[in-house]
């Protein structure tokens, strides 16, 4: 397995990324290079003010977005945690590495043989920190990944509050994992409370390098349970639907309707009644990660960084709520699929600056390292959008590209989507006219040319998953 020790030299760790040692160290040069905030978000959909969203509470969110660019076609390399975090933080996607579910464990694959985001600016001399979740949680990188990881639960050095044992009301429902209900705590007792406390420790003390700071927030992931204000932030009476149809499924290809599972979550949910108090649960733990946001803004706006720090923020897949009477991720439909995107770049990107080309997150990473003079490894599948930051209406040739199991892949423009599943069944949208995705036109003869024009941005390499995975495989 490739490893990158932490007491390794920066020059050696060039070398070893490819890079040719210019004969002094990055770290040994005098450098005004910006520093970068990296904040992940769990299971975010487009239900943000920012993207246009008016039932949800996001004012933090919103006041960052307006600082930079946001992203409004901007999708997720893959509809499920690890895979998705495995090609975002590696640079390879899904379909390169064979990780395409939450069970295979990335670090035996080639995911695990390139040099991840977090290296790169470690060779190229950052102090490389952070807290949270940015990985999936069961495959944490070995060592020589970060200078420093503080996972989900950990506490920093010098935090001795111990946190209350959460505490549902009475009102709580839920079945397995999927529990929602307001809590008796304060936000003190909820673990992204205390991943924010890590980013502002670090951002509250000044620094002789530049640093890239990661700050993985956990919520609005389930269980669907945040302190009792958030939910009063959603009258149970106000709580408005997401707009979904009886027929919501005529026209979907048996492969799509295998991935909706109608007769799951959906069926559970609605014949216990519960469908508003499930969508008050996710509003109210989006303005819970929304008041996170809001500390953390607090405390960088106050730190010497703020002049010279780029901040991303991103989540790692979209989610349902009924739509295609599906729940969760695990589909390759706008949902899923569909989640924020943000750069703010001092003397790059102009305030409240709205860019509607589609880009996936697999630009993530080459646009970080091209914004911070960092060679981009040659293994990077995703184009930089440095170009759209600077001006989003510049012209755009790429389209996003989603994948969700062996062979299973969408296709987003513009204007359509485009899903191909890996028994040929297939599913085509237009999101000029059909923003819902009601209308499926992959039957219609008349789009036969648009579907050959989008299948050239299907992956040329599918690598199968491990083969004690495949019974999974749908």
């Amino acid at each position: 397995m490739f490893r990158i020790h932490p007491c390794l030299m920066p020059a050696v760790v060039l070398t070893l990324l490819g890079y040719a040692p210019l004969g002094v160290s990055a770290a040994d040069k005098p450098t005004k290079k910006p520093n970068v905030l990296f904040i992940a978000i769990d299971d975010l959909r487009d239900w943000v003010g920012f993207l246009g969203y008016t039932q949800v509470k996001t004012p933090n969110l919103d006041r960052l977005a307006a600082r930079g660019t946001v992203f409004r076609h901007a999708y997720c390399a893959s509809p499920i945690c690890n895979p998705s975090r495995t090609a975002l933080m590696s640079g390879l996607r899904s379909s390169s590495t064979g990780v395409y579910d939450n069970e295979t464990d990335w670090r035996t694959t080639p995911a695990a043989k390139v040099p991840h985001l977090p290296q790169a600016f470690m060779a190229a001399g950052y102090d490389v920190r952070g807290a949270g979740k940015m990985y999936h949680g069961g495959f944490p990188p070995p060592a020589g990944y970060w200078h420093e990881f503080k996972p989900a639960g950990s506490r920093p050095v010098g935090e001795k509050k111990k946190s209350q044992a959460l505490q549902p009301l009475p009102s709580a429902w839920g079945y397995g994992y999927f529990q929602i209900g307001p809590l008796t705590n304060d936000d003190a007792d909820m673990v992204d409370y205390h991943i924010v406390n890590y980013a502002l420790d670090y951002l509250a003390k000044p620094h002789d390098k530049p640093f890239f700071l990661a700050c993985g927030l956990i919520k609005p992931h389930l269980p669907f349970q945040v302190p009792k204000k958030y939910f009063d932030l959603y009258p149970l009476d106000q709580i408005q639907l997401p707009e979904v149809r009886k027929n919501e499924l005529e026209g979907i290809p048996p492969a799509g309707i295998r991935m909706a599972k109608p007769e799951g979550d959906h069926q559970t949910i609605t014949q216990a009644g519960k469908w508003e108090e499930c969508v008050q649960a996710y509003l109210a733990t989006i303005s819970f990660c929304d008041a996170m946001i809001g500390r953390l803004l607090d405390g960088f706006d106050r730190s010497v960084h703020k002049d010279n720090t780029i901040i991303v923020l991103w989540s790692d897949h979209g989610w349902h709520l009924g739509e295609k009477f599906h729940w969760r991720k695990f589909a390759l439909w706008e949902q899923a699929t569909r989640a924020p995107l943000l750069f703010v770049v001092p003397g790059l990107t102009q305030p409240r600056s709205i860019c509607n080309r589609p880009v996936d997150f697999m630009s993530i990473y080459p646009t970080l390292c091209e914004l911070c003079g960092i060679p981009v490894p040659g293994h990077v599948q995703g184009p930089s959008i440095k170009p759209l930051l600077a001006d989003p209406k510049a012209i755009w040739e790429h389209a996003a590209l989603t994948t969700h199991g062996y062979q299973n892949h969408a296709v987003r423009t513009e204007k359509f989507r485009y899903i191909r599943y890996a028994n040929g069944d297939e599913e085509l949208y237009d999101h000029t006219t059909d923003p819902k995705e009601w209308n499926n036109l992959a039957n219609d003869p008349k789009f036969e040319a648009i579907k050959k024009e989008l299948q050239k941005f299907f992956p040329k390499e599918n690598l199968r998953r491990p083969a004690k995975n495949e019974a999974q495989e749908g």
